[in-house]
């Protein structure tokens, strides 16, 4: 294997005392092959061990779809009748030698469907989490998926400039929400968003993942934005809150605590630290202004191919940061039937500190 992924998956393949790993189409086989293929009620595979051309069971006619992968691959192609489908993952399995063998799989990823006909075509094989072998696979960003990453906060950033112009009172939240998902479009998102944009408005905004809805704004209005896109494959996630019209002292209060928690935890963060003083470093800021009730999730997730992934940011996690690790830094406060407030931007770990990718304001603004 003279793949530098290939050579990764097949150290960590030896360390975590597995035989082979098996991939659906999910972040990590775009990852892999570069190709980002949808996920349906055919059972594409694909089956990598040490030392071996990876098998993939795919549908014959999809198979122009992994031309130029970025991997080699033998293929196992089957035909639409699903009688067909068990005799191509037992081909694959007699070529790798699988018989009695322990297969990882992804646990968030991998279907059932998938796993009965690894059991049944495979004799004697064992389907495994592969938990320990993928939260280490992606952890670390390379030079080429760092930008990537800033490219998709640079077309979140700029969408979102072009949305605030429709904003006032009397408009709702779907309207503001579909003109995001228009100019993310326009501004060179991939189609296929990291998640639901969060438009949320007034008491409304008290719900971190609120739903965007068909209330009308009103002046007096906090107004919070969770949105990102995606380029090559890779995520940005941003959060800003607006005021819309007069805005209380108080509001501007916990907005003012909301930015000098956000500020802590990225500062905060350098190689060596644990992802736990992350989320402790912006807590305390929130603690101390007498709001800590109110800030009910942890401070941040990691990013990269999926929205949330390693490394997670929560109070317990003994998790080491080290260069290449990328995550999310955003406190709230959320105050029930009032409003929420929440700052969110991108960091990376650096050699000797970290890097914020995302650059749009965080000074209260108020449309």
């Amino acid at each position: 294997m003279n793949n530098s992924k290939l050579q990764k998956i097949e150290q960590l393949i030896n360390k975590e005392n597995f035989d082979a790993i098996a991939l659906i189409p999910s972040p990590s086989f775009i990852w892999l092959t570069g190709k980002d293929k949808h996920l349906m009620e055919r059972p594409t595979t694909l089956i990598i061990t040490p030392h071996q051309t990876p098998a993939l069971v795919i549908a014959g006619f999809e198979l122009g779809s992994m031309e130029q992968s970025a991997i080699p691959f033998t293929p196992f192609p089957f035909d639409d009748n699903p009688s067909n489908w068990e005799k191509a993952f037992r081909q694959a399995g007699e070529a790798l030698g699988l018989k009695g063998k322990r297969i990882a799989v992804e646990p968030n990823h991998f279907r059932f469907l998938e796993t009965d006909f690894l059991k049944r075509a495979i004799p004697d094989c064992e389907i495994v989490s592969g938990e320990s072998l993928f939260k280490q696979l992606r952890l670390h960003k390379t030079d080429e998926e760092i930008s990537c990453m800033r490219k998709a906060a640079i077309i979140a950033q700029s969408a979102l400039d072009e949305t605030l112009k429709i904003v006032k009172a009397g408009v709702t939240e779907k309207e503001i929400a579909s003109e995001l998902v228009i100019q993310l479009l326009k501004a060179g998102c991939d189609p296929n968003f990291p998640f639901s944009p969060i438009v949320a408005s007034g008491p409304n905004s008290a719900d971190p993942h609120a739903s965007v809805s068909d209330r009308v704004l009103q002046s007096g209005d906090l107004l919070l934005f969770d949105w990102g896109a995606r380029y090559e494959g890779y995520c940005s996630d941003i959060t800003r809150t607006f005021g819309l019209g007069d805005v209380s002292e108080r509001q501007r209060e916990i907005y003012r605590t909301v930015e000098k928690a956000n500020r802590a935890a990225s500062e905060a963060a350098r190689p060596g630290v644990t992802c736990g003083s992350i989320d402790k470093a912006a807590r305390d800021v929130i603690q101390e202004a007498g709001y800590g009730k109110y800030f009910t999730h942890r401070v941040g997730h990691g990013l990269g191919l999926e929205a949330h992934e390693d490394p997670y940011m929560f109070a317990e996690s003994q998790q080491i940061l080290e260069p290449g690790m990328c995550f999310t830094d955003e406190p709230g406060i959320y105050v029930p039937g009032r409003g929420g407030i929440r700052i969110e931007d991108d960091i990376v770990i650096t050699e000797d500190g970290c890097k914020n990718i995302t650059d749009y304001p965080r000074e209260l603004r108020i449309l």
